[in-house]
């Protein structure tokens, strides 16, 4: 990390605003994050890992107790070293704050160490962070805000657009009904209503990615409506997916046996995706299972 690198992003506030929530947002644009590292170890951290990573964010709080005292000191270090850094603090009302503990039902990180009752321990948080706050190059409240309007924040605060793909990252996966849906599936589609190749001996041998298959699948006039139905509607949906600030997306086929009809369907939506996707991910999860069901008859 040189003096032209990114700034270390130091992410600090107080327990229930909303860090875990900033360090996964700050993890899904490209991040190297650490939580709960002690300020001490900042500067020896920066050296450790310079040149090694572009965006670099750690999280330093209240965990950190006594520790927290070396603060100072370490951003100096920083300063010394030609490291350059921004501090993000997270805050929210004391009302709120009581609702997010209730709500998960954990404790607050003082009330381990002192048995304090819990505003009693948010008001002690408020002023052993009170000099991080002090410091802080950006300040955010979260007391209103729902998550996605936090990574909106943040990402408009602190990330350099450049740096972000807003792109969702697709996945479009084929399978067979006969072994489980994919576990990781958002959306399900069932292609078993299409004309089945595994009826013809001359096709059951292939799978979807051959052209003797692909060309019996997709020349049917059921398919062709139902992939421009598909795309139009999936072309609906991703823009509003986006816009609540889901990165990711996997969309699975699914036919019979998984090594027809879901291929060809596949690969074909992932043709159409990919034309203006970000890297469109294609897998055929059961294409090649239980080999001898599809096998050439023996002469």
């Amino acid at each position: 990390m040189v003096s032209n690198a990114k700034p270390l992003l130091i992410v600090s506030g107080l327990s229930g605003a909303g860090k875990s929530q900033a360090l996964r947002c700050l993890e899904d644009v490209g991040y190297f994050c650490v939580d709960n590292l002690l300020p001490a170890l900042i500067a020896p951290f920066a050296d450790l890992i310079r040149g090694q990573f572009t965006r670099v964010a750690l999280v330093v709080d209240s965990r950190g107790g006594s520790f927290l005292h070396d603060l100072s000191g370490s951003l100096h270090a920083l300063r010394e070293r030609g490291i350059p850094y921004r501090i993000l603090f997270l805050e929210a009302s004391n009302p709120i704050l009581v609702q997010r503990f209730s709500e998960t039902r954990r404790r607050h990180p003082l009330m381990a160490s002192t048995d304090a009752p819990l505003l009693e321990s948010i008001a002690v948080e408020r002023q052993i962070l009170a000099e991080m706050r002090a410091l802080a190059d950006v300040l955010v409240d979260t007391t209103a805000l729902t998550s996605t309007e936090l990574k909106n924040q943040i990402v408009s605060s602190l990330v350099d657009p450049e740096a972000v793909d807003a792109r969702l990252q697709i996945s479009v996966i084929s399978f067979g009904f006969r072994f489980g849906l994919p576990l990781d599936a958002d959306l399900v589609f069932d292609v078993r209503f299409l004309p089945n190749p595994h009826y013809d001996p001359l096709l059951k041998p292939h799978t979807g990615m051959d052209a003797p298959v692909r060309d019996y699948v997709l020349g049917q006039e059921v398919t062709k409506a139902f992939l421009t139905q598909l795309e139009g509607f999936l072309r609906h949906l991703l823009p509003h997916y986006r816009a609540e600030g889901k990165t990711s997306l996997t969309i699975a086929v699914g036919c019979t046996g998984g090594r027809h009809r879901s291929v060809a369907i596949a690969h074909e939506l992932v043709t159409r995706l990919e034309t203006d996707q970000a890297g469109v991910i294609e897998r055929h999860r059961d294409m090649f299972r239980e080999p001898a069901r599809y096998a050439e008859p023996s002469v």
